[in-house]
């Protein structure tokens, strides 16, 4: 059980936090942030297969980031509900600013000096013309607060930094930890929510891309 602080005591749900299937520019490790990537060859099956894992799960709703990766997903995981999609910008990843395109080698080469004051203090420090992950945290908790009343099973497809943040928030764990709840492509994560409590039912499940669905 998880000490939910932030959680209203009437809510009763499960929500399960999608990432997006792989990307070229995951596969190249380069910064996407809001560059709008669509999925590769390989994410689109990772996402079918996602999608099947996920067939029988009764779901209201599903939430999604409107960049192309995150709403391709989220498409193809509806295929299988036809519930209604919403798409919200408060879900995007995490605007990188002038890291936008460069490659992790590329990144950790130039910016050294930067990286390390953002990894002691991302709440506050802010990427160079981009967010802080405080301020991802702000308006992706927004959308999950206007859920939580609704008392429904809901999927909500993001970006790593999205869904960090978030399950930051559920489990008051410190922005500065976040790499601890970071998760992979086509991963899910399930939370169960039940009287202001909350329960990490699963975390980064991947099992399903080797045909051992949970």
């Amino acid at each position: 059980m998880i000490p939910g602080k932030t959680i209203p005591p009437e809510a009763n749900m499960e929500l399960i936090l999608i990432r997006h299937g792989s990307t070229l520019w995951n596969e190249e490790r380069r910064i996407q942030g809001l560059s709008d990537i669509n999925l590769s060859d390989t994410g689109l099956d990772q996402a079918r297969h996602l999608a099947l894992s996920l067939k029988d799960h009764p779901i209201s709703s599903i939430y999604s980031s409107p960049l192309i990766r995150a709403r391709k997903t989220a498409e193809i995981i509806n295929q299988y509900h036809q519930v209604p999609l919403y798409l919200s910008t408060d879900l995007t990843e995490m605007n990188h600013g002038d890291f936008e395109g460069l490659s992790i080698p590329e990144l950790m080469a130039r910016n050294k000096d930067f990286l390390r004051k953002w990894l002691a203090d991302p709440a506050s420090v802010s990427m160079p013309h981009g967010e802080s992950f405080l301020d991802v945290q702000t308006r992706a908790w927004k959308v999950i607060e206007g859920i939580f009343p609704k008392g429904e099973n809901v999927i909500v497809v993001a970006h790593n930094f999205t869904i960090a943040s978030i399950l930051c928030r559920i489990q008051n764990i410190p922005l500065t930890e976040f790499r601890s709840v970071c998760v992979d492509p086509a991963s899910k994560t399930i939370i169960r929510f039940h009287h202001g409590s909350a329960y990490l039912e699963l975390f980064n499940d991947r099992a399903y891309l080797n045909g051992n669905q949970r």
